[in-house]
């Protein structure tokens, strides 16, 4: 059970890794991201905060996969 739940860790890092940044491009180059002056927008920074706490949790995630599988 506990291998189990070691690789399922690591997939879910290894999808966030792969998901997150590609949707940061996409929320990057949304006509909503900037106002007319080109300053961020709360739409980017709150993406911004959300994707960052998703790749936080991601290394979390392989850190503790990797002990459950090694440690």
């Amino acid at each position: 059970m506990n291998t189990t739940l070691s690789v399922l860790l690591l997939v879910n890092a290894a999808f966030n890794v792969v998901a997150w940044p590609r949707f940061w491009e996409r929320v990057r180059r949304d006509e909503r991201a900037r106002d007319a002056s080109g300053r961020p927008t709360r739409f980017l920074i709150v993406h911004a905060v959300l994707i960052g706490a998703a790749l936080v949790l991601a290394v979390i995630s392989a850190i503790v996969g990797v002990i459950g599988l090694f440690g």
